[in-house]
This record gives structure tokens, sequence and C-alpha cells, in this order.
């Protein structure tokens, strides 16, 4: 039987959506973030916000991961809790990539087999393109090193990397540059955002206040 067609995915909304362990019965109009709201593909987005407000978790929500969430969470015109295992798991090869705060590298795998291991489920990238976004984000000379022996700021970039090894129509970046200084912070968003630019699709990067540096008059900024 022949694979279903993938279909993109155009926009993400949220609506009235807080998590969980942020809710009680009487919860105050202030608490919940992204009250009515529309991620747009093709569109870029920053979002700044204090440790702890969320950030992470509506990644989470987005990707799949969880789903602990009070109010609704939509692709185009479908609800999110009502996928199934197998769409989701096309959603996460297809049309959404994430970047996760914690990383979750394999630390006894070398830099570039963590990237692999991705690029097997995707067959997305060549071998070339992938040292080349090695080279590009200066960790070129670390693909055979363990990820367990990478500084964070490496590791970062190893992740990263492993992210790009897909289409998508949304890339969530959660925290992607907080151990970069600017100059690597600048190398990583060029990257990023020439990657995004050629799918004709949208990147949503969230901060504590090193942010991700996009170009500033082709982004959103959304304060949780």
């Amino acid at each position: 039987m022949n694979e279903p067609a993938q279909m993109s995915l155009s926009r993400i909304s949220m609506q009235n959506v807080i998590p969980d362990v942020f809710s009680t019965e009487d919860v105050r109009e202030s608490q919940i973030w992204l009250r009515d709201f529309t991620f747009v593909r093709g569109c870029h987005y920053l979002i700044e916000a204090a440790s702890g407000s969320g950030k992470s978790s509506m990644c989470s929500f987005i990707y799949r991961n969880r789903s602990d969430y009070r109010g609704t969470i939509g692709f185009d015109r479908r609800d999110a809790k009502s996928l199934t295992s197998d769409e989701i798991s096309r959603l996460r090869c297809r049309n959404i990539s994430l970047l996760p705060q914690e990383l979750r590298l394999f630390g006894e795998l070398t830099a570039i087999d963590n990237v692999r291991l991705k690029n097997r489920l995707t067959s997305h990238c060549s071998d070339e393109r992938i040292m080349a976004m090695f080279d590009r984000l200066g960790i070129g000379n670390l693909v055979d090193r363990p990820a367990s022996r990478l500084s964070i700021g490496q590791m970062q970039r190893v992740a990263l990397i492993r992210a790009l090894c897909q289409p998508f129509d949304f890339i969530l970046l959660d925290e992607p540059v907080s151990h970069l200084d600017e100059r690597n912070n600048s190398i990583v968003a060029s990257l990023v955002y020439e990657t995004a630019e050629a799918l004709g699709s949208s990147i949503i990067a969230t901060s504590v206040g090193n942010r991700l540096l996009l170009p500033e008059d082709k982004v959103n900024h959304i304060r949780l």
C-alpha cells in the first residue's frame, strides 16, 4: 500500500492555551498566554519571556510531546489533540522540526552520528550537505568526537544541524543560541534563515534574553 501524500502545514493556531500546571478553576485573564494567535507558514517569530513562563512547554505542545494544556492548538483546521500516533509521526518527519532546549543528543555517539541517525529517517540531506553545515558552524573538526565531550555551545550547533536534516513547514528552536557568542549566533541565524526561506517555511525561536539574530525586518516579536 502506498503511503498517503504528505500535505504541507500552513497555520498553527493557539486559542486560550495555558499549561495545566498554570491553570486553576478561577484562572485569571492574565495567566493565559497566546489567547488567540496564529503562526503562519513563511513568517518568522521570536518569542521572549522570563524563565519558567512556559516557552518550552509551548514547543512541546506544538510538537506533540505533551498534551497537558487547556485551550486549543490547531494544525490548519485540525485540533492537535485529535491526531493519531501515525499522523504525529508524519508531522514530525515532514512538517515540524524541533530543537529542544535540553538538546537530547546521545552522548556515546559522535557528533556526526547523532545527525546521521536523524537523517536516516528522513533521507533529507546528503553527507556533503551535512559536512558543509558542520564546517559553516565552525565544528567541522569535531564530527568524530563523542557528543558527551563537546561543550554546550558545540552541542547546540550539532543539535541544530540535526534539526535541519528534514523537510519542515515550521521549525521550533527552544533557546537555540543560549550558549553562543554574537559571532556564532549570527552564523547559526543565517543558516537557519536561509534554510527556512528556501523551503518557504517558518522559524519559531524562543529566548530568555540571548535571542537568535534573525533579520529584524523579517521577524514578528512576541512576549509571553
